[in-house]
């Protein structure tokens, strides 16, 4: 799974060891796994429960350290994130909004930007009003404080946040969770236009499958301790493995592909 010379990559995850326990009793969550995100895409990582999806994001965020292997962002060392400026790198979508409680939703956005010490106050606040903006939101928003927030304005203020540096990546893990439909598809809509205008690279975390076939530009399925298949939505339903006969082609997986445009995404006869 190595790059080429031209792939632009910005996430390279290679032969990654995921364990947990005890030397005498150590459990291998991930094993010789690789991966790679090229600029532009929303890359879904599917798989049953424990299968580490968040743990794979978590460290491509370096919240995590791997076992072994290598996880770079940007030709750099995954590890690297936690300094001071890894938000201008990396933007987290965190799957409960992770809001501050005490900030009021400008405070929230502005935070990184903040912490950085280098801008005036003035140009903050435009800075973080912008994003708010971006993501459907006002001014009128910006003083409310979290409490205050419905579930879908707390997606919207934490997007705004993670993107408050221009990060050249984007983190989201379940960003759907915890919404009805009706917010669900107007965050996915949301995503999806900013994916456009922006530009943007994103790794998602997500079990929800509307989530994942409107937004997806490549699927990659965590099983058997690897990424067993990794491709569009429609070579990935073609690959015979039992979780995605069971994720994918069942009942809500074929009720979801149904109400998808025509695009060569249809389910295979089984």
């Amino acid at each position: 799974m190595s790059a080429g010379p031209g792939d632009d990559v910005i996430v390279a995850v290679d032969k990654l060891w995921t364990v947990f326990g005890s030397a005498e009793h150590p459990v291998v969550i991930h094993q010789d796994l690789d991966l790679r995100v090229r600029r532009g895409e929303i890359v879904s990582l599917v798989g049953g429960s424990g299968s580490g999806k968040t743990t794979l994001l978590r460290q491509i965020l370096g919240l995590d350290v791997p076992a072994r292997g290598d996880v770079r962002v940007l030709g750099e060392p995954a590890s690297d994130l936690g300094g001071r400026n890894a938000s201008s790198r990396v933007g987290m979508l965190f799957q409960q909004g992770a809001l501050f409680s005490a900030f009021n939703v400008l405070d929230n956005v502005a935070f990184a930007l903040r912490e950085l010490g280098t801008l005036p106050d003035p140009l903050i606040r435009d800075a973080a009003l912008v994003k708010l903006q971006m993501v459907g939101l006002g001014a009128r928003d910006a003083i409310k404080m979290p409490s205050d927030l419905s579930g879908g304005m707390i997606k919207r203020v934490a997007l705004a946040r993670a993107l408050i540096m221009d990060p050249p990546l984007l983190l989201l893990d379940e960003p759907t969770a915890g919404l009805d439909p009706q917010g669900a598809d107007s965050f996915c809509t949301l995503l999806g236009q900013l994916h456009r205008e922006m530009g943007l690279t994103a790794v998602m975390v997500t079990h929800d499958l509307d989530t994942v076939f409107e937004l997806s530009t490549r699927v990659a399925v965590l099983a058997e301790k690897q990424i067993i298949v990794d491709g569009p939505v429609s070579e990935v339903v073609a690959f015979d493995h039992p979780f995605i006969r069971e994720f994918f082609l069942g009942q809500r997986g074929r009720r979801a592909m149904a109400a998808l445009p025509e695009s060569g995404a249809a389910a295979p006869a089984v």
